[in-house]
């Protein structure tokens, strides 16, 4: 049996949000296909899918985009995980959270979904909130703006100069917990830059 994992990045569908910050957990995925060449194609789960490896020999992966919209996230993710037969502790959801400083990341399993309706609705649709979560921090809305409006606006021109990074380091971090474990990830991705 093959080690399969399934790693969702969640985010809304169509270019209107590409480059806002709700879709950053798609856009980790895609840095992760581009390091293997890798293209997406359209599943028949509602999302557009690329399989691949971590590393020739090692675990399989599989890339996913939900065509769904955030908030309906879990459908998509559900029925992938059924069609590949991957476990929950298998599946790694890669996010966007308003609590955590723009450029920062937190890894976790399980626990509550903070308010965040995309992790609500997979945890609901896998029946299971036993799975990984790759938090990559967006920070909090400046003064009183809606932070229903922050995730849907774009990222900053200040902030493009670093998101590169940021996505190079969630997508490191997916490949870690893969590879490594979690605590390994952890441990690599908690640590103070120097």
């Amino acid at each position: 049996m093959v080690d399969t994992w399934l790693i969702a990045g969640l985010g809304n569908p169509g270019p209107r949000y590409d480059l806002t910050r709700h879709n950053v957990g798609q856009m980790v995925v895609d840095e992760l296909a581009a390091r293997r060449a890798e293209s997406f194609g359209q599943h028949k789960a509602n999302a557009r899918v690329a399989e691949t490896w971590v590393r020739p020999g090692a675990a399989k992966l599989v890339l996913a985009k939900p065509n769904s919209f955030m908030n309906v996230s879990g459908g998509p993710v559900s029925s992938l995980a059924k069609f590949f037969s991957i476990d929950p502790s298998r599946v790694i959801v890669v996010h966007d959270e308003l609590d955590i400083p723009f450029d920062s990341l937190k890894l976790k399993l399980g626990g509550g979904h903070g308010g965040h309706n995309g992790v609500r609705d997979v945890a609901k649709a896998l029946g299971s909130g036993e799975f990984v979560r790759v938090r990559v921090g967006i920070g909090r809305p400046p003064g009183r703006q809606d932070p229903a409006d922050w995730v849907l606006s774009p990222f900053s021109a200040g902030e493009r100069q670093d998101l590169g990074n940021l996505l190079v380091d969630a997508a490191d971090a997916v490949e870690r917990i893969v590879e490594d474990g979690l605590t390994a990830a952890q441990q690599r991705a908690h640590a103070p830059r120097a």
